[in-house]
């Protein structure tokens, strides 16, 4: 049985109706001491309370969630920490929805990324691989990853290479074209980037394909380099070039769901929350 599949008993049905997305919705059913309560309530000021319960228990989940992002990714970037939302249940409509959100801007839906890794397989180009990939720098059926050490000034202590470094790459090879990059390098900022300031080194980037195609990187992985120092004598790699990767299945709403364990929880919050209402 998949791990999204439906985990439902008694009052609390918790769902799956999309890849990463969870739903709990509320049946009212053998309230016991409850139902005295529930008498001293009109039926708005009862589903108010039932709606407040579900919320209660939906952000519990959103916080399982995050705790098992936390748990199986290597520094994940607090993009994808905090992407799992909350849409929140009303008192016309006792159902929240827990799921990754895309908040637009540059970044990869969240969906996209958590989807291989629940059920694991391929992942897709990142707009940096597509970029190259279109202007003929990355090979067909290969990535870009980021070397075991990373060049100085590149990476964001996350194993992702900083925003600003990438864009600089990809202008430098004139592969902008995509919405969101700025325009292509002229040439006097490739001379200015080959000169180097105070504070950076200066540099000159290069594509090698190792023993992908004959030339005089064939003794380099294929990758981009980028050499620098006295005749460019200190050569370094800053992108190396990987056969398409494939995820095993890590993410587990399973594993979410019964650490949370939804039905005693919401029993709690359902209480504390008729109490509440009730003014007890």
């Amino acid at each position: 049985m998949s791990a999204w599949q439906s985990v439902a008993v008694r009052r609390v049905s918790v769902q799956a109706h999309e890849l990463n997305t969870m739903e709990i919705s509320l049946k009212i059913e053998n309230l016991g001491a409850a139902a005295e309560l529930l008498k001293k309530l009109s039926g708005e000021q009862a589903r108010a309370a039932y709606a407040k319960a579900i919320n209660d228990a939906a952000f519990q989940v959103r916080r399982a969630m995050q705790a098992e992002i936390k748990a199986v990714f290597d520094r994940p970037t607090p993009y994808i920490v905090s992407s799992p939302r909350v849409l929140m249940a009303t008192s016309d409509k006792l159902t929240a929805r827990i799921a990754p959100a895309y908040m637009g801007g540059k970044g990869i839906d969240p969906q996209k990324i958590l989807q291989a890794q629940e059920f694991g397989g391929p992942r897709r180009d990142k707009r940096s691989e597509a970029a190259l990939r279109r202007a003929g720098i990355l090979p067909a059926g290969y990535y870009t990853a980021i070397p075991a050490t990373p060049y100085p000034g590149s990476d964001d202590g996350r194993g992702n290479i900083r925003g600003p470094f990438l864009v600089q790459l990809i202008t430098y090879f004139q592969a902008s074209g995509e919405q969101g990059y700025k325009a292509n390098m002229t040439d006097k900022r490739k001379r200015a980037i080959h000169k180097g300031t105070v504070k950076t080194t200066g540099r000159r980037y290069f594509v090698a394909y190792g023993r992908l195609r004959s030339g005089k990187t064939q003794h380099l992985a294929p990758g981009i380099w980028a050499a620098s120092g006295p005749y460019g004598v200190d050569v370094r790699p800053v992108l190396i070039f990987v056969r398409a990767p494939s995820y095993q299945p890590r993410l587990s709403m399973e594993r979410v769901a019964k650490s949370v364990d939804v039905q005693d929880y919401l029993d709690r919050r359902l209480r504390f929350r008729i109490r509440e209402a009730a003014g007890i």
